[in-house]
């Protein structure tokens, strides 16, 4: 799955995308501890296409989400530290 034809997907679209590959990394994990996986590579390029619509997915939301205001910051006061009686 190519960047490019992530960038022209929907949200809904996404996520859908995301749990089909989901499902086929769980497949790809039981194939392998059952000894019947032949194409290993094909792990390595799910987990890529699934942090691949992540990283979309995240985009797309701070996207589309409203501006946050930012936190004011409290005044922090420091208690006085206290001394060690020694004796």
């Amino acid at each position: 799955m190519k960047a490019e034809e992530l960038r022209l997907r929907t949200e809904d679209q996404l996520k859908a995308d995301l749990v089909s590959l989901q499902k086929e990394a769980f497949n790809l994990r039981f194939q392998r501890a059952s000894g019947q996986l032949e194409n290993t590579a094909r792990v390595r390029t799910v987990r890529r296409d699934i942090a691949r619509v992540e990283t979309f997915l995240r985009q797309k939301a701070s996207v589309n989400a409203p501006a946050a205001k930012p936190a004011k910051k409290a005044a922090a006061k420091k208690a006085p530290a206290k001394k060690a009686a020694r004796g």
